[in-house]
């Protein structure tokens, strides 16, 4: 398998005019900001776009222009040409009912960041060395002239901002400081998006940092720390998926924790992984794949079946036998 070229996605996306745009579920700022760049200027050349989400939109990502038309789909189908799958490593991942909506699709587009990532499309384009879906998309839409307005520009930046820890993970790379410097220089009001984007929690996610606090567990040699979160704190505090986007970058940033692990229990049972390595010899997205999951080298995650404690003893176990590997 091989990617596909821009100029080939650019031609398909020009000589169709129905699309749907779907991300992953518990969609994260470069799955939202993705569908809106894309889809936004999809709209500008008079095509027809919906906007889906399995999950629906999070509040955190309200303040985005044009979000209030993305839908969370209830099992009806859409009448569209192409369907088109962003910052999704694997199609079950768009989840049920947004499938059902892309069904009639006749060609699928799938351009991702995931290593993980099958080519589940028709058209494909997968890069792992880029930062966030979102820099592709900018790259994409740039290079192929497609209109960059100024909802397509806001959504880049929060798509690549919150996918590089606002510009400080190591994925961040020359081009991603060219962009936003790009965006700026377009009239991307950079004080007034971070606000909104990092300073404008509700006050249940400090409540949900104090409990998290309260299970944290370091290792003896302080390399691999972790918290969990159980299904009945979720609804005492009346949490929603997004209230604990990025707080695993508390106990990552911690000196000597090389790999950080949160554990959380769905409302299904299944378990939820996030893993955060900052050893480049620890590939915790080769990890996440011995337990069906998948992801990045330096974060990664898994959904899977038992109790916290049972995937706990399992997932640290083959995190301590790679630590050790690398002491």
């Amino acid at each position: 398998m091989s990617n596909s070229t821009f100029p080939e996605i650019a031609q398909a996306l020009r000589e169709h005019q129905s699309f749907i745009i779907m991300s992953h579920v518990r969609p994260d700022g470069d799955a939202i900001g993705s569908q809106l760049a894309i889809g936004h200027a999809l709209e500008q050349l008079g095509k027809t776009v919906y906007y889906v989400n399995e999950d629906g939109l999070p509040d955190n990502l309200a303040f985005l222009p044009h979000s209030e038309n993305l839908i969370q789909p209830k099992g009806e189908v859409l009448d569209v040409e192409v369907a088109i799958a962003l910052d999704c490593a694997t199609k079950p991942r768009l989840g049920d009912n947004a499938l059902k909506a892309a069904s009639k699709a006749k060609l699928w587009i799938n351009m991702d960041h995931h290593i993980s990532n099958p080519e589940y499309g028709d058209l494909n384009y997968i890069d792992s060395t880029s930062p966030a879906t979102g820099q592709i998309l900018y790259n994409f839409i740039t290079s192929e002239g497609f209109p960059l307005s100024d909802v397509t520009r806001d959504a880049i930046y929060v798509a690549v901002s919150t996918d590089t820890g606002s510009f400080q993970y190591g994925s961040t790379t020359a081009e991603t400081y060219e962009m936003a410097a790009d965006l700026m220089r377009r009239g991307l009001k950079v004080g007034q998006i971070n606000a909104k984007t990092y300073d404008s929690h509700p006050y249940r996610r400090v409540e949900l940092l104090r409990r998290l606090l309260n299970t944290l567990q370091l290792s003896e040699d302080g390399r691999l720390a972790d918290w969990q979160l159980v299904y009945s704190t979720q609804i005492a505090l009346g949490l929603k998926p997004e209230d604990s986007e990025g707080l695993i970058d508390m106990i990552r940033a911690v000196d000597g924790v090389e790999v950080a692990v949160f554990y959380e229990e769905l409302k299904d049972g299944m378990i939820r992984v996030s893993m955060r390595s900052k050893n480049k010899e620890i590939n915790v997205c080769d990890v996440a794949k011995v337990f069906g999951g998948g992801g990045h080298a330096m974060a990664a995650g898994i959904r899977t079946d038992g109790t916290i404690e049972s995937v706990r003893d399992a997932v640290s176990a083959e995190l301590r036998d790679r630590l050790d590997a690398n002491s």
